[in-house]
């Protein structure tokens, strides 16, 4: 797996550096929260996009899944993960790698809960064309 997700970033970063901004698809992400696409590329039928994106203090990404499995490293602040059930799977500080796996299955939140903002390098491996993230509904936790 080391070799396939080396492989990738190599691919990633050989395509070139873009840079856009916009804010991150999901739903209700919260204020503030954005992503900048740093670079991308298709190889066969698979997309490989790396953006970093930055979650404000106090804000959350919203609800959602990924169709292909997504790999993280958090340069700043603290991510905390939570899934479906409302319970906290995860928590991320900075000089964390995160792994969150594709599926309707795999719904979750990532909220920053700290006083700064968590800012993230996230590594997309999606089908091509995918979006970013396919928003899904609050399952019923007391919290966005």
């Amino acid at each position: 797996m080391r070799n396939a997700l080396r492989t990738a970033l190599t691919a990633v970063v050989a395509a070139g550096t873009l840079f856009t901004c916009g804010t991150a698809q999901a739903t209700p992400a919260g204020p503030g929260v954005t992503a900048r696409l740093i670079s991308q590329a298709t190889v066969g039928n698979t997309d490989y996009i790396l953006r970093e994106i930055t979650i404000p203090a106090g804000q959350a990404t919203g609800w959602h899944y990924h169709d292909g499995p997504l790999y993280g490293w958090v340069k700043q602040g603290t991510l905390s993960h939570f899934d479906s059930t409302c319970a906290q799977d995860g928590l991320y500080p900075a000089g964390s790698a995160i792994r969150e796996p594709a599926g309707p299955g795999n719904v979750h939140i990532g909220r920053n809960l700290g006083d700064t903002p968590v800012v993230l390098d996230v590594l997309y491996v999606l089908p091509y064309g995918a979006p970013f993230s396919e928003d899904a509904p609050n399952p019923g936790c007391p919290f966005e």
